[in-house]
């Protein structure tokens, strides 16, 4: 699967480089160049201004390497490093450069590279479209004494597993819905927004929790207990949405 072309700056203070990566780049089908620039100061005056997706990045120039500049871009600003000096390659790994190019490389690398970030920009595009959809499911169908149910979310307290089965809990019905299917398969298929799995047996709905008291959450006067392996998560949920004065 490939997107819509992908942008890119290159990014050199030697005249011949920049050339001959313009020459690539133009080879290339899915990459579209925005502009080369001479130095990582003029390529990030640019990018504020026109942001890009990929950068073809020395990393040995005056004022401003390659490695401080990849420290400064924006988060879906991706980079691959051309340079002539290979001890750079751990540096590039830890600001997660896509690829690095060891000066002189040839077509046949480059598009190697160009290749691993079309793949990447593919990737991230599709679980960003795949996440947009299951956020905003609104409703799932459930079957249930050989009905298909529809389950509307926005009702839904929390999900109890109990080995091959799940109860679901909704609001104004006592008695639960029983359906066969795990807790695990059902947890994909949920918006990450609105629900979070708390306990090996619960998945409860993030927008119907009443009270939070030490490690349990109190929903329709039931008290769900966050066990240790997914705490971290849940305090991160609860840190990002408390009013602290």
């Amino acid at each position: 699967m490939s997107i819509s072309k992908i942008t890119c700056v290159i990014v050199d203070d030697e005249p011949m480089a920049l050339n001959l990566v313009e020459n690539y780049v133009q080879k290339t089908p899915f990459l579209e160049l925005k502009n080369k620039c001479n130095s990582a100061i003029e390529a990030l005056s640019f990018i504020q201004e026109n942001p890009v997706d990929l950068l073809f990045l020395d990393i040995q120039m005056p004022d401003l390497t390659g490695i401080e500049f990849s420290k400064m871009l924006p988060k879906n600003t991706r980079v691959i490093f051309t340079t002539a000096f290979d001890q750079y390659a751990l540096e590039s790994f830890k600001v997660e450069a896509l690829d690095y190019l060891l000066k002189p490389f040839d077509y046949a690398e480059f598009l190697s590279a160009a290749n691993k970030a079309n793949n990447w920009f593919s990737l991230t595009k599709r679980n960003e479209q795949q996440t947009k959809q299951t956020n905003e499911k609104e409703f799932l169908f459930v079957k249930s004494e050989y009905k298909q149910l529809r389950i509307k979310l926005a009702d839904v307290l929390y999900f109890e597993g109990l080995k091959d089965y799940i109860k679901i809990w909704l609001k104004n019905n006592p008695k639960p819905i029983l359906t066969l299917k795990s807790l695990k398969a059902l947890e994909e298929e949920l918006p990450s927004t609105d629900f979070m799995r708390v306990h090996r047996s619960f998945i409860v709905s993030l927008k119907n929790i009443e009270v939070i008291e030490r490690s349990q959450i109190v929903i329709n006067n039931q008290r769900i207990t966050v066990s240790e392996q997914y705490k971290p998560q849940f305090l991160a949920y609860i840190q990002n949405n408390s009013f602290n004065t």
